[in-house]
């Protein structure tokens, strides 16, 4: 009952004091400025990037700072193609999205996002990674009766986890009866043992006629499987470069996260914080020739920063796997064909007949056409030979299947700057946007 007497007066406080939106096109040269002020509460961060995220926006820029009861971000954003966002419809939803309650204080959906849907079924799966265990995943799928309207699946550190989203084949409605629900469980999860030699980990399948916010889901999946501590030391210099110190005489941890730039790398890393209960009181975040720097000033939920070593390099751990887990490593393909049962099924076998492993791919369907991205790699480990391309593309079509991204082909040498110091960011930030909680941190530099 307190808990509900919280929740309530919560919202009564929102309602009060109602989040402001402000999304200018004139404030930066080459960025759409989104500022977001708002009642503060643990988990408002993460849905406001969330919301960016989804819509593919890149974040070139962002100051955050959310001490007291009280959240105030600035978004720098474009679209992938390095453009202002113009498109009025995009506009209006941000807006509207961002100012809405359904966006702060969800009714429905629990902790991790989930929301009843009448749509499909969802598959969640966790095991260890091994060639082909995509395709027979779908092979299964399909020997029962199932299209696959969406999915994504992502690999690290050995390890796999994929969220499925499927429907009746014959009646395109989902599956809800219990036996048949028993069925798939058993045979997804002999595939994941790989029929019983996988021995090392126990796998897991999980099936539901529910809805998830699928790369949250993901990375709450690949966490849970620890998947931060089973991989091999990491080369100096190579992936991402966390560090974690201590900002004691103000009482913050403060974490620096240096890597190179992608879509969504931000929604990951407060992702990761998020979910471990870390609350990020003041932040930035610059991109500067296709390079990250991320800054945060972080206490766990109880108000504590880290005192251990342990908890430290723990940290450390999870946002390097959190990074990592979406690197895109490997031959891109693009998929595009009318949808029917079992076409993923077809795919992903001539990928495997052909050598190929699947790394991360993501599946979707519109208006009966089928969208797929697929990152691959030899089983190997070695770069996927020309004539391997040529010979997949003839089996699935040349227009059907188009190569995106081949990392193998030597481009031209990026230049690297070094990033500026995080204050020199979070100084002109408050010189225009004042707030008192950054006299706090200013002496910890």
């Amino acid at each position: 009952m307190e808990m509900d007497n919280d929740d309530e007066y919560a919202k009564l406080f929102r309602r009060m004091n109602p989040p402001r939106v402000v999304i200018d096109n004139e404030a930066c040269e080459n960025a759409t400025v989104i500022r977001v002020d708002s009642v503060n509460r643990h988990g408002t961060l993460l849905e406001v990037v969330q919301v960016i995220a989804d819509l593919n926006l890149v974040i070139k820029k962002a100051y955050i700072s959310s001490d007291g009861s009280w959240f105030m971000d600035v978004f720098n954003v474009t679209d992938c193609a390095g453009n202002k966002v113009t498109d009025k419809k995009i506009i209006s939803y941000i807006q509207t999205t961002l100012e809405s309650e359904e966006c702060f204080y969800p009714t429905i959906r629990n902790s991790i996002g989930i929301v009843p849907t009448t749509e499909h079924t969802s598959i969640e799966l966790t095991g260890t990674d091994r060639p082909g265990i995509m395709s027979d995943v779908c092979a299964v799928l399909a020997n029962l009766k199932c299209n696959v309207t969406s999915a994504e699946l992502w690999t690290h550190n050995t390890r796999v986890a994929a969220v499925v989203h499927i429907t009746d084949g014959p009646t395109g409605k989902p599956i809800r009866d219990e036996n048949r629900i028993l069925d798939i469980k058993k045979l997804l999860c002999n595939v994941l043992t790989n029929g019983g030699t996988n021995n090392v980990r126990s796998a897991h399948t999980d099936v539901s006629v529910v809805m998830t916010h699928r790369e949250r889901r993901l990375h709450q999946m690949m966490y849970g499987d620890r998947d931060f501590d089973c991989g091999e030391s990491r080369e100096e210099g190579c992936g991402p470069n966390v560090t974690v110190s201590d900002c004691a005489e103000r009482g913050y941890t403060v974490v620096i996260l240096r890597s190179k730039d992608r879509v969504k790398l931000l929604f990951d890393t407060v992702c990761t914080l998020t979910d471990m209960e870390y609350v990020v009181y003041h932040g930035m975040v610059s991109t500067e020739n296709d390079e990250a720097y991320q800054e945060y000033y972080i206490r766990h939920v109880d108000g504590n920063p880290i005192n251990s070593e342990a908890e430290r390099e723990r940290l450390i751990q999870c946002l390097e796997a959190a990074i990592e887990r979406r690197t895109s490593e490997g031959l891109e393909l693009e998929l595009r064909t009318e949808d029917r049962v079992g076409l993923l099924s077809d795919i992903t076998r001539i990928f495997r007949e052909n050598g190929l492993t699947i790394k991360r791919a993501k599946v979707s369907t519109d208006g009966g056409e089928v969208v797929d991205t697929f990152y691959l790699s030899e089983a190997s480990g070695n770069p996927v030979e020309a004539k391997t391309i040529e010979m997949i593309q003839t089996q699935i079509g040349q227009q059907v299947l188009q190569v995106k991204h081949n990392p193998f082909v030597k481009n031209s040498d990026k230049s690297s700057d070094e990033q500026g110091a995080g204050f020199f960011f979070l100084g002109n930030f408050f010189k225009h946007y004042p707030f008192p909680g950054f006299q706090l941190i200013r002496s910890c530099s």
